[in-house]
């Protein structure tokens, strides 16, 4: 009954708007208020040319789907029955279909290709193929669609730019020992630990967009590890090789160059997750080379682990699994595909039309550079990853051993500071939330404005584009019992996080000393960035 009612309520919406849509098409001044509102029409990008609002046609178009795809997400909305697991891929599905056939992405349906095309008198057709080629030529097995103008960017060129020496390397990393720009620095050295699923220098984009930078700038003395590009020689590298062989031995490194007894250390995505878990482990062997640990949107915590959750169950695992072993690693463009698919408008048919329609080279953007520089996942350590956090979250839950030691987060005391994104849809703020709660010491958590990136790279400046939250009561009391809570006692300050944050971390960095020269003691194997950060996927 109620999918038929459903079914006799779209049939109406469906009839009125081909009902309005005629009388406008006739000229009738009411046919347009008799057209079924659909929302989304005002603030979705796609539909921005004038046309859409001005032409019969297009109009037509417009709010058919509009009005479809909302009807559809209401049907699965209603749909009765179905566990949040299924229903989240169920909506997944439904996402990539509907942004699939949106109007935008065909040449008759979109005012724009139409016009782009009389105007150039075909050569944006004829260009639109010749980057489709391009593009297929560059592509594996999956087509890679361009995003980015790659032309404008060079790795150590313009981007990733900022002065240092590579001091220490092993088959999984090189380490960055950044050139100070202060007279004095803070005794304690700082080492960033960032994803190996992306590469370092998302935290070096353009200048005025540098975290390490800006690091330098407030007198920190700043290591970086730039994790290697694998291939089948890494296949059998696991997590427990990446935590010391990668983390520990980079933390080794940073402590013969400085003679810092410790050093304060971050972890950006999965070099959080690296981090919490070495964190717990060093807490149970009673080493302690960290004074203080910061998490940058990561996970320890994977009971509530975001749109991601939907690629991983039994079955997907399996199939993943054997894709790995077919070459001891995964391919750079299946995770890339994996995140363009969560944001498929944006990150997919955005660059099917104005590549392939409209004849378009991409722009130049930086992060979008860094974006498609994928890398490829050592197989071992990647099938232990899902599993055993995404899958069965045995961190969280006490039931992970690393090294021999059964790991418990509650027995990490350092302090923490965690900062994680509102809109982040890879780690999400409340599953970020959840994995600080279970920390034994005392927890600094932030809440930054937009999501995984953006959220991050948030340079102070005079556009302030997003803000931040602060809670001054702490994670174990009783009003922040839950992630709501804590939202709902939460002070907003605009602009850039990045100073709160460097202002907590000065407090655990010590006195000022003489700035350290890159490579003093260890010696210098060649400059930032290194080679490591140049291997292509």
């Amino acid at each position: 009954k109620q999918l038929m009612a459903a079914q006799a309520e779209y049939v109406t919406e469906m009839t009125d708007l081909w009902t309005s849509g005629m009388q406008r098409a006739a000229g009738e001044v009411g046919g347009e208020q008799t057209a079924a509102a659909a929302p989304g029409t005002v603030t979705d990008p796609r539909f921005k040319h004038e046309d859409w609002s001005t032409n019969p046609y297009y109009e037509y178009w417009k709010k058919a789907y509009l009005l479809t795809s909302r009807w559809s997400e209401e049907i699965l909305e209603r749909t009765p029955n179905l566990d949040e697991k299924t229903k989240a891929r169920a909506q997944f599905i439904m996402r990539q279909m509907t942004m699939a056939l949106s109007p935008t992405n065909f040449a008759l349906t979109n005012p724009e290709v139409l016009r782009e095309a009389f105007q150039t008198n075909g050569q944006s057709i004829v260009k639109g193929l010749q980057n489709l080629s391009k593009d297929i030529a560059n592509s594996g097995s999956m087509l890679k669609i361009s995003q980015v103008d790659t032309d404008a960017f060079s790795i150590g060129g313009n981007i990733a730019t900022t002065p240092g020496k590579i001091v220490f390397e092993n088959d999984l990393l090189q380490l960055i020992q950044y050139t100070p720009t202060t007279e004095k620095v803070h005794e304690t050295p700082f080492l960033i630990v960032p994803p190996w699923i992306n590469k370092f220098y998302i935290l070096d984009l353009t200048a005025e967009r540098s975290f390490i930078r800006y690091m330098l700038e407030q007198g920190f003395t700043v290591f970086v590890v730039s994790w290697v590009n694998p291939d089948a020689r890494h296949a059998k590298k696991t997590f427990e090789d990446y935590m010391r062989e990668g983390l520990l031995e980079a933390a080794a490194a940073v402590k013969r160059e400085t003679k810092s007894a410790k050093s304060n250390v971050l972890g950006y995505c999965i070099g959080g997750t690296l981090l919490g878990t070495t964190l717990a482990y060093l807490a149970q062997t009673g080493d302690s080379p960290f004074n203080s640990a910061t998490f940058l949107a990561a996970q320890v915590d994977f009971s509530d682990p975001g749109e991601l959750k939907i690629f991983i169950d039994e079955e997907q695992l399996k199939s993943i699994e054997a894709k790995i072993d077919e070459k001891g690693y995964l391919d750079g463009g299946t995770m890339a595909l994996v995140f363009n698919m969560l944001r498929p408008r944006d990150l997919i048919w955005n660059y099917v039309v104005n590549n392939y329609l409209l004849g378009k080279k991409p722009m130049a953007f930086d992060l979008l550079y860094w974006n498609q520089d994928s890398t490829r996942l050592p197989g071992a350590n990647h099938k232990y990853y899902l599993r055993e956090f995404y899958l069965n979250n045995k961190l969280a839950k006490g039931e992970m051993s690393m090294g021999g030691e059964l790991l418990d987060l509650g027995q990490i005391e350092l302090p923490v500071y965690c900062l994680a994104a509102r809109e982040d849809h890879i780690a999400p703020a409340r599953s970020a939330f959840l994995g600080m709660k279970l920390m034994g010491g005392h927890v600094t958590y932030v809440m930054g404005g937009s999501g995984h990136i953006a959220g991050v790279i948030n340079p102070p400046g005079t556009k302030i584009k997003y803000q931040y939250w602060t809670n001054p009561k702490p994670l174990s009391h009783p009003a922040c019992a839950t992630f709501e809570e804590w939202v709902g006692g939460a002070k907003e300050t605009a602009g850039s996080w990045w100073p709160h944050y460097t202002a907590w971390l000065a407090k655990h960095s010590g006195k000022m000393v003489a700035a350290r020269v890159p490579g003093a003691r260890l010696g210098v194997i060649e400059d930032a960035p290194g080679s490591y950060v140049k291997a292509k996927a």
